[in-house]
């Protein structure tokens, strides 16, 4: 049984590669760059070898502990993510409890991500080649602590089954989630200045994690390098008792996630409540922004979109603000533009099977790619008018207004025009509704980087004369270049918009049933 589990999971693996060509490709992409880190890692340990044992110990327990986290917290934040293998589909089958447990956490192994903890793991040994012995023993603690991150990563994926059936739960965590990504820089940042403060911190924050289940395999060849056998047996004596108690963990977390499948909770509204279709007229247009504004309001999907706004002024600020530069502040405005406007680039990628709701109904292209800017532009142009005026009121020169002005309109208007032809021309797989907006579905990652890279190169140049006017505004303070980046963002920007939608309505009524066909397939 284990075995054929292990042969399911390579044959998901397999048949994804049938799907699409791009899913090959982003797997070649993700092995690539997989080799290249653990070959820096590789050389890094190395190099940590040549110098004293404590400092290679150090750095060995802190990497360590943050892959635990890594593995333990990334499902909770991330359901969805790998769907391979899912606890909750083996409901209807019974499958011997051993049996399923193995299976589950070898095939973990399999794929990228486990791979490259295994071997990065075996790597460690490399840290330690002036130490045989410690060498030995970090061969051995590599299966331990491969298997520990596997199973953490079961242990809250089976948790978690029950809330991850909960629209709530998967809504809130899909976009929540995205805001430590977005505050990754600011988070290192502030651990490098506390560390530049307190340089023993590193190795008294080591010696404790030593201690704990997440450091004490990490710690054991360390020990054994530095001549502390008794130590060394210790802890990983409590990295293998770490590991039997979290498979014990997993194991009743699992059957009770078998006995008792999860369920949808229904909730019951009133009648008469139409919600944003009541605030738009009853035409075409004004059905298809009505539709557009409530994914924008309640689809995670689009809602991670939206909380990054107020992070990114946050990043830019750790970025720039420790240096004294407050010009960034000037670019607010047009990057968010940038942003928001490229937002509905696949937009019918997004519709999945509901677009069919679009060619049934016979909604014309145009009517279609307008309502869907119409939805974006509600929320989009004031959000870019607060961070275009804003920054004047703290920054002053206010002879720049206009250029800032005439940048981030034409920056906005020009990116809805262009993504109104992108997503009637391109579609790709995406995160299906419901799904987490981490997800990275089958055939989608190279296809998807390539339609999204081109397309925001396109942006940047159709907004070159207004990005040159600003910036001769803002070299020379002329106010002349300031008015002229104003009317040239406002007439270019809504002349490529009109264009934009024309032509994006021509692709739509010429393809209509072909990216219905398209985005069908993408499940």
């Amino acid at each position: 049984m284990v075995a054929h589990l292990l042969r399911l999971k390579l044959t998901l693996l397999r048949n994804g590669f049938k799907r699409s060509p791009w899913q090959l490709v982003g797997v070649i992409l993700g092995a690539l760059y997989a080799v290249g880190v653990l070959g820096m890692l590789l050389v890094g340990l190395v190099f940590l070898g040549s110098g004293e044992p404590d400092m290679a110990r150090t750095a060995i327990i802190l990497a360590g502990a943050a892959v635990f986290l890594g593995w333990a917290l990334i499902p909770m934040v991330a359901t969805g993510v790998d769907m391979t293998l899912d606890p909750a589909r083996f409901v209807p089958f019974a499958i011997p409890m051993p049996q399923l447990l193995a299976g589950l956490a070898l095939g973990g192994l399999i794929g990228i991500p486990g791979a490259v903890t295994l071997l990065a793991s075996l790597g460690q040994a490399a840290a330690w080649w002036q130490h045989p012995a410690a060498m030995i023993a970090a061969v051995v603690c590599a299966p331990v602590a491969a298997l520990t991150a596997v199973v953490l990563s079961r242990l809250t994926t089976s948790a978690s089954t029950t809330l991850a059936s909960s629209r709530r739960f998967k809504d809130l965590s899909g976009v929540i989630g995205i805001i430590p990504l977005m505050l990754l820089g600011p988070i290192i940042i502030g651990i490098t200045e506390g560390l530049e403060s307190s340089q023993d911190f590193l190795p008294a924050l080591a010696e404790t994690l030593a201690w704990t289940p997440l450091g004490s395999i990490w710690a054991a060849p360390g020990d054994i390098a530095v001549g502390q056998w008794g130590t060394a047996a210790a802890r990983f004596g409590i990295g293998a008792a770490f590991l039997a108690l979290i498979a014990w963990l997993w194991k009743l977390s699992l059957a009770r996630a078998l006995v008792t499948p999860p369920y949808n909770a229904v909730t019951r509204r009133g009648a008469g409540r139409l919600g944003w279709f009541s605030r738009f007229p009853a035409t075409p247009t004004g059905a298809v922004a009505a539709r557009a504004l409530t994914y924008w309001f309640k689809d995670p999907r689009y809602g991670a979109s939206l909380i990054s706004i107020p992070l990114i002024p946050v990043v830019m600020a750790f970025a720039f603000a420790p240096a004294g530069d407050f010009g960034f502040m000037l670019w607010l405005g047009p990057i968010m533009a940038f942003l928001l406007s490229f937002a509905i680039s696949a937009d019918i990628s997004y519709d999945n099977t509901a677009f069919a709701l679009h060619v049934t109904s016979g909604v014309s292209g145009r009517a279609d790619r307008a309502g869907r800017v119409i939805a974006c532009a509600a929320f989009a142009l004031p959000v870019t008018l607060v961070f275009a005026v804003a920054p004047f009121f703290f920054l002053g020169s206010w002879q720049l207004l206009p250029a800032t002005l005439g940048l981030s309109l034409g920056v906005l208007l020009s990116g809805l025009g262009l993504s109104s032809v992108v997503s009637a021309r391109y579609t790709y797989n995406v995160p299906l509704p419901g799904e987490s907006p981490f997800k990275t579905p089958p055939g989608s990652a190279a296809r998807m980087m390539i339609v999204q890279m081109l397309g925001m190169l396109v942006l940047v140049l159709i907004a070159l004369p207004e990005a040159a006017l600003a910036l001769a505004a803002m070299v020379t303070g002329a106010p002349l270049f300031s008015w002229l980046a104003l009317a040239v963002g406002l007439v270019l920007g809504t002349a490529l918009l009109v264009i934009g939608v024309r032509a994006g309505g021509a692709w739509y009524d010429r393809r209509a049933p072909e990216l219905l066909q398209a985005v069908a397939i993408n499940r």
